[in-house]
């Protein structure tokens, strides 16, 4: 008897230790989760850009097989349920969904304090347009991986649609991860395909992006290459490989050519563009987000010195930068040119802080300020660009600088005008 009561008693001991262990872990675990959200929203960070998990909490039991499946740490378990303490680090991937044993995670488009506009589109990625598709960045999904499938899948979307009479099978419009996917595809299936791309070479958003930057993927399956495997690259190995995909799978692609507008004939359409016109059965439009980029509006604008993207950093070397935006594109380049030997460069931006920035960012372009490499000009604005100088508004004061050259990283303006034109219609989500 003595002996039935010393082995119950070892199993409750043991039973008390791994409570207490699981209990003070978690407690533990908890903690860090609120302080890593707690600098979020003093940074400013907690509205997510792009698709992002919800947490339903009456399922929800925080085992946090999310957390570990999240590659970009964004998500965390606080008194015991998963939520997103990172928001401004969460690009949707969809892992978290995926990984959650008992579907506690939805992912969603936008919240309750900032909408996001995006096309409506059923699941074969058509739009309430027949015949028009819609693949990639524009349809909300920025995930190089996801877009390169939505790509491929647009494409067997318009095989079972069927063919037409015209001339083309189908009209591609825009060379980045879905567009040659869905090129690729359509030259896998024989189809009567134009591919145009706007730019003077390929990458979509990622041709944007400054020299160097890391750009974060996962393995994906390309029509007639095969699997790439690869989960972090740089700007340049990435257009290298879209380089050798395209020349591997002899691809036609139209450079330096631009889509003007869509007309609809019958059951089929015309895409005129800057060089002509096509008549086609099917339109798939994967040309991101960005749509034309958004202008200050000040006199001087138009002077060739003003850009809206950084290609290579060493091409101002030795000269006076103006780098104007607070997004992480902004900081990304004013940094990156800060490097150059010579130059000077200041970074001007509306705001009074960097609001929606990644952390790493934002730490490197406080070292540069501290340490003078980059002059920092908080609740600044462009008011007039002369031939060598720059006018600004500093707080009030007006400020002249030599100037050789303006970066204006401030966004994109969504091609919402051009979508309802075509008849496209546009959902502002709220977190659905």
């Amino acid at each position: 008897m003595n002996e039935q009561v010393f082995t119950s008693s070892l199993y409750i001991l043991l039973l008390v230790v791994v409570v207490v262990f699981y209990l003070r872990r978690r407690s533990r675990r908890s903690i860090a989760h609120s302080e890593t959200w707690r600098d979020a929203v003093e940074s400013g960070l907690t509205e997510p850009s792009t698709l992002h998990p919800v947490f339903d909490t009456n399922l929800c039991f925080g085992g946090g097989a999310c957390v570990k499946a999240c590659p970009e740490h964004a998500i965390g378990i606080i008194d015991g349920k998963g939520t997103l303490i990172n928001p401004a680090h969460c690009i949707g991937h969809g892992a978290c969904e995926t990984a959650c044993p008992v579907s506690a995670i939805k992912l969603v488009f936008g919240t309750e304090a900032r909408g996001v506009d995006i096309p409506q589109l059923k699941p074969n990625f058509e739009t309430n347009v027949p015949g028009i598709f819609i693949a990639g960045e524009l349809g909300g999904m920025g995930l190089i991986r996801k877009a390169v499938a939505q790509g491929r899948q647009a494409i067997d979307s318009i095989i079972k649609r069927g063919t037409a009479t015209t001339p083309h099978d189908v009209v591609i419009i825009g060379a980045g991860p879905a567009g040659i996917a869905a090129t690729l595809s359509a030259r896998h299936h024989k189809l009567r395909y134009v591919t145009v791309e706007q730019e003077e070479t390929f990458g979509g958003t990622t041709l944007h992006y400054p020299r160097g930057k890391l750009v974060m993927t996962a393995p994906m399956d390309l029509p007639i290459i095969g699997k790439i495997n690869i989960t972090e690259i740089s700007k340049e190995s990435l257009m290298e490989l879209w380089q050798r995909v395209v020349a591997t799978a002899t691809l036609k692609i139209n450079f330096g050519e631009c889509m003007e507008k869509i007309e609809r004939q019958d059951d089929n359409f015309n895409v005129v563009t800057n060089r002509g016109s096509y008549l086609t059965h099917s339109v798939i439009l994967s040309i991101g987000r960005r749509g034309s980029p958004r202008k200050l509006g000040v006199p001087g604008e138009e002077l060739e010195k003003v850009v809206y993207r950084l290609i290579d950093p060493e091409q101002y070397r030795g000269k006076h930068v103006l780098v104007v935006g607070g997004g992480d594109a902004a900081l990304e380049a004013a940094v990156s040119i800060s490097r150059e030997p010579g130059t000077t460069v200041t970074l001007s931006y509306r705001s009074n802080a960097f609001g929606r920035v990644k952390p790493k960012n934002r730490e490197i372009t406080d070292e540069a300020s501290k340490s003078g490499q980059l002059s920092v000009l908080l609740e600044s604005s462009v008011k007039l660009i002369k031939s060598d100088t720059v006018l600004l508004d500093h707080k009030g004061t007006a400020i002249e600088l030599p100037n050789d050259a303006i970066i204006v990283c401030a966004g994109g303006i969504l091609p919402t005008p051009l979508l309802k034109e075509i008849g496209i219609q546009i959902d502002t989500r709220h977190g659905s």
